[in-house]
């Protein structure tokens, strides 16, 4: 690994290595499952260098993308020539959760469907390798065996048993802030991209998964962003390691105009970590917060008319709500 050279990482040395390595591994149609993260953008930029037009990238849109997300993945990843299936699996996501409100009862099921939609686009292209974004702190916490999984944040699922692929890894020695030292070195903008969880805003509306309900979610998840992003902008704040916003199935009672009304509550969380491994909750200034909750109880108007601001740290909380 001559890219670790006296223990300082060369970014450019790596991407060399690991392209003339994938060079010769990759000789046949190979897939990759490409959410849009730093991990799999990287993993998929180097692919591509390494191999073209062997390489199949594919993006599911399961119906719980932030807004602007999938929009921005194309963008981004045909920005650096990698050719992108999109599948829009947003219907089939939510027939398949209705009535579903159990966090883990919602891991399993938006497991089991992405994995049985990647393997129609595998038999589509008749891949015979998987490439993976697998880094370092995955197989080391799973006790560093033989990997036969999709690689994925918050148990998105794993491969059947069935399918028989050739899997690359060729981020598999590296931690995350070295992962993003290659994503600069590529040029790809995912670099200082927030992390977001694979099930997205499934983990982000608790309670039942409607398309009404997740797209509260959605809006207050961008107004949170956006106004953060601006008050860092304008110096106000050190702009947090992650930041969005929860749908809580609490009602309480508001009032719209002269007519009271039940809504549901928005919770706002913002952390700085180093690796997420723990993290303290940001302290954003009144005013600021003070102007997310008009814009979200206006924008949501009748959905949503509590907005509170969530001060625990991890641990003993975790970042995301479910």
């Amino acid at each position: 690994m001559k890219y670790r050279g006296d223990s300082v990482f060369d970014a450019k040395q790596f991407i060399e290595e690991s392209i003339a390595e994938m060079k010769e591994k990759i000789t046949e149609t190979a897939i990759i499952a490409c959410s849009g993260g730093v991990d799999s953008s990287v993993a998929a930029a180097i692919a591509n260098r390494a191999v073209g037009d062997l390489l199949h990238c594919v993006y599911v849109d399961t119906g719980f993308m932030r807004k602007y997300e999938t929009e921005n993945i194309e963008e981004m990843l045909d920005d650096i020539g990698i050719n992108l299936t999109i599948v829009k699996a947003g219907d089939r996501y939510f027939e398949a959760l209705k009535g579903v409100s159990e966090p883990e009862a919602k891991r399993k099921i938006i497991g089991g469907l992405f994995i049985k939609i990647f393997e129609e686009e595998q038999q589509k292209v008749d891949a015979k390798c998987l490439v993976q974004g697998t880094i370092a702190p995955d197989w080391i916490e799973s006790g560093g065996g033989v990997r036969d999984t999709i690689k994925s944040h918050h148990n998105v699922g794993g491969l059947p048993e069935d399918m028989t692929l050739v899997v690359v890894e060729p981020l598999r020695d590296l931690y995350k802030d070295e992962v993003r030292m290659v994503a600069r070195e590529l040029g790809i903008a995912v670099a200082e991209r927030q992390p977001f969880p694979g099930p997205g805003l499934a983990v982000r509306c608790l309670g039942d998964l409607t398309p009404e309900r997740v797209e509260v979610c959605r809006e207050a998840c961008h107004i949170v962003e956006t106004e953060l992003e601006a008050a860092a902008e304008a110096g106000l704040i050190e702009i947090p390691w992650q930041y969005f916003a929860a749908l809580l199935p609490v009602k309480s009672v508001g009032v719209h105009g002269d007519v009271r009304a039940y809504g549901e509550t928005i919770v706002v969380r913002a952390v700085t970590s180093l690796d997420g491994m723990s993290a303290r909750y940001s302290p954003i200034p009144h005013d600021v917060l003070a102007k997310i909750s008009t814009r979200i109880t206006n924008t949501v108007k009748g959905s949503v008319n509590r907005v509170v601001y969530d001060i625990t740290h991890k641990p003993p909380g975790t970042i995301e709500w479910e």
